[in-house]
């Protein structure tokens, strides 16, 4: 059986470079984001398909336990042992703090938090029988620091990265690489383009993370050897104030 990457919130940016990164690797990009994004989670498989690499859809709400038990179980049996998994869902709203709803705030959590305790512990259960495996969760300028007007966002996103840390500590031990990435910056993406005058100005000027260079980095640290791994590696674009 071929290993496989799992990648949690494979868009049509940075997940799906990630995704098609971790093909080339030779593995099998077993994708995923909610089913009412199946139609565009489809897509993305027959695009690194059609590359001669190999991926599979799988549709299914991280916040949901059983779905992610269901999924996580279904990849592990029928596609091969789950080598690397990527949590990289995102849920960065802003709205000031006086009309900041409830269920705007605890869905934020759910899906920026929450479904990455989810899919880290499902992984995690598999991986620890094997001795083996890398986990990355991606972060965000938020992971550091409470922008004004993102208290559901920076919430999420620092309690996410604590997640990260207190499994690297229990994992990392028993040989399962724990990775947390802060992403500094804008991502080149179709939201970031439509925020930026002139996009292809700031393309020219690398002042925008590529998807494909983020990957990279992913690639990177799944492939660190165990006595020189990194745990918190931080990306920006070199013009980023930090």
């Amino acid at each position: 059986m071929t290993g496989a990457a799992l990648i949690v919130g494979a868009g049509d940016a940075t997940g799906g470079a990630i995704a098609r990164a971790f093909a080339r690797e030779g593995l099998v990009a077993c994708v995923n984001r909610r089913a009412t994004n199946a139609d565009k989670l489809e897509q993305l498989a027959q695009s690194i398909g059609d590359e001669g690499l190999l991926a599979q859809a799988y549709p299914a709400d991280a916040r949901e336990e059983d779905q992610m038990i269901a999924m996580i179980d279904a990849i592990e049996r029928d596609v091969g042992a789950i080598e690397v998994a990527v949590f990289n869902i995102g849920a960065n709203v802003s709205f000031p703090i006086t009309e900041m709803t409830a269920r705007v705030y605890r869905k934020v959590w759910e899906m920026a938090c929450f479904s990455g305790f989810l899919m880290g512990r499902e992984v995690a259960r598999h991986m620890l029988k094997r001795e083996r495996g890398t986990i990355i969760f991606t972060g965000a300028t938020a992971s550091l620091r409470g922008g004004s007007g993102f208290s559901a966002f920076s919430g999420a996103k620092a309690a996410l990265r604590m997640l990260a840390q207190s499994m690297a500590r229990e994992l990392g031990p028993k040989n399962i690489h724990v990775a947390h990435s802060i992403i500094d910056g804008p991502i080149d993406t179709d939201f970031i383009a439509q925020r930026i005058g002139d996009i292809d100005a700031a393309r020219a000027a690398d002042a925008v993370l590529s998807p494909d260079e983020i990957a990279k980095n992913y690639v990177m640290l799944h492939r660190q050897a165990r006595s020189a791994w990194t745990h918190e590696l931080d990306l920006r674009p070199w013009t980023e104030r930090f």
